[in-house]
């Protein structure tokens, strides 16, 4: 369930700041554009990242999820989108070529979001989130609420599995039934999965508890990441990039 891997790739040995910085910057750039031709590059960019950072595996994961985005938001945008002459138009659905491109480029902008995300989460352990939260200025108790969710998140659904797992080892069948049936199996799942996160919440108060959080005092940090020549550059190199791409709107 978690999506880090444990690579030591160029992206890997940035400082974590860099590379929130980076990925902030990257999804600025691409709110700019509204043509395919313009998108395009900023989405082979991101792909190129994810050959650098050997993170293929992760977006693989995903494909059908980036299709599907790709596919509803094209829709989506081209039917409903007014702009230019229609050569198509049924009531409040038209179509015509501005609004195609149009939904092309938002299908396009959208998987270079996700796609964005899943390359930064692919290189970016979740001690390094925190500490670059940290390092760009925000409190404690926030930037370890941020990076908590990254833990929490694959663990409420690994529980998810094993619940499943153990209730089909007693005969629970969750594979025949057409839809609604098959979601009605699912209903007395619920009960154990919610047991499972308050315990796993409670357990992690006591944890904190026990741990002294909220204590005020000067923390000190077992990590360490060098802020190096090549952190600036990345990020100058993306704001340049994100000045050009606005200024040329």
């Amino acid at each position: 369930m978690f999506l880090y891997l444990p690579y030591n790739t160029f992206l890997h040995r940035l400082h974590p700041a860099t590379k929130l910085i980076g990925l902030i910057l990257l999804l600025v750039v691409t709110v700019a554009f509204t043509t395919p031709a313009e998108q395009l590059p900023g989405l082979g960019f991101v792909l190129g990242l994810a050959v650098l950072s050997r993170s293929l595996s992760n977006l693989r994961r995903i494909l059908p999820l980036v299709v599907t985005i790709m596919l509803f938001s094209s829709t989506t945008w081209s039917l409903f989108r007014r702009v230019g002459v229609p050569f198509w138009s049924f009531g409040p659905l038209s179509l015509s070529r501005e609004s195609i491109q149009y939904g092309l480029a938002m299908g396009i902008r959208l998987d270079a979001m996700l796609l964005s995300g899943m390359v930064f989460v692919s290189c970016t352990k979740v001690e390094e989130f925190a500490f670059g939260l940290r390092a760009l200025g925000l409190p404690f108790p926030v930037s370890f609420a941020l990076s908590l969710a990254f833990r929490l998140v694959p663990l409420f659904f690994t529980r998810i599995g094993i619940v499943v797992q153990a209730q089909q080892s007693r005969g629970l069948d969750l594979q025949t039934g057409h839809l609604l049936q098959r979601a009605r199996k699912y209903v007395p799942l619920l009960v154990p999965i919610f047991i499972y996160a308050i315990r796993d919440t409670d357990l992690l108060a006591m944890a904190l508890e026990s741990k002294g959080f909220g204590m005020r005092g000067t923390r000190t940090e077992y990590l360490r990441f060098p802020f190096g020549w090549r952190d600036a550059a990345i990020i100058a190199a993306l704001l340049a990039a994100d000045v050009i791409a606005w200024s040329g709107r």
